[in-house]
């Protein structure tokens, strides 16, 4: 029960990480809104402000206070390069993928330092650390949440309240569904997560668990980072098995 008597908002739960956040702090003791455009507790646009702050200050009314954000939901917005991308792909992207946790911090902070702290969780992505993992637009969004996360951290100084992203690798969510169905329809599916060390896709819930430790007071003094959770993607620039003796076992 590591979040007894917590109260907390989780974006993006009507599937995929977010749905299994949800059933985990619900686990552990907290009580739980799951926000979404569909099948989740809350009917929410995460993009849009003004149905951010009401999902908050509805949550606040009824339950008397708010100690946990997770701003989870996103969208892909496609992997069309830099020179065919379109400016209203552009602006949807970092509307809910940038946008939408900026106005989850403003919203939910001010609350937040009512009851003398509180943890707002951020989905970034590794492809928001270097290219190859998802479009332009979209590596530019996560990149740009990892940056607001450290930011926010500083300008909530003294507050008691902790900002910080997570990074996921490949994930078996709604969003990377494509992924997963054309690589079993092409019999290849042990090939997912093969550039990783760890050898594999991740689930949910590892992401889930990630988040509830970001949630709990044993993370109390982690703020303002990016806690990568991606099987070892991104500990390393590619490169070829025959390079500096790598030995495979």
């Amino acid at each position: 029960m590591r979040l007894a008597n917590k109260i907390a908002i989780v974006t993006g739960a009507g599937s995929g990480i977010g749905k299994a956040t949800v059933a985990l702090f619900r686990n552990h003791g907290a009580t739980v809104i799951g926000a979404d455009l569909r099948g989740a507790d809350a009917t929410c646009d995460a993009g849009n402000e003004a149905q951010v702050a009401a999902l908050i200050a509805d949550t606040v009314a009824t339950h008397g206070g708010l100690d946990i954000f997770f701003a989870n939901a996103g969208i892909g917005g496609g992997l069309e390069s830099v020179l065919e991308d379109k400016e209203d792909n552009w602006a949807e992207v970092l509307r809910v993928n940038l946008i939408g946790p900026a106005m989850a911090i403003k919203h939910a902070a001010p609350h937040m330092k009512e009851r003398g702290k509180g943890s707002i969780i951020c989905t970034a992505s590794v492809a928001g650390l270097r290219s190859g993992a998802g479009g332009p637009a979209y590596s530019a969004s996560k990149a740009g949440v990892i940056s607001l996360v450290k930011s926010a951290a500083q300008q909530l100084t003294g507050s008691n309240i902790r900002v910080n992203a997570i990074c996921p690798g490949l994930i078996e969510t709604g969003m990377t569904e494509f992924v997963y169905e054309r690589a079993r329809a092409k019999g290849i599916e042990d090939r997912l997560g093969y550039l990783n060390p760890s050898k594999r896709g991740g689930e949910p819930i590892e992401i889930a668990n990630a988040a509830l430790f970001l949630a709990s007071d044993e993370a109390s003094y982690v703020n303002g980072h990016a806690l990568v959770v991606d099987g070892g993607l991104s500990s390393s620039h590619p490169f070829s098995n025959q390079s500096y003796g790598r030995t495979a076992i």
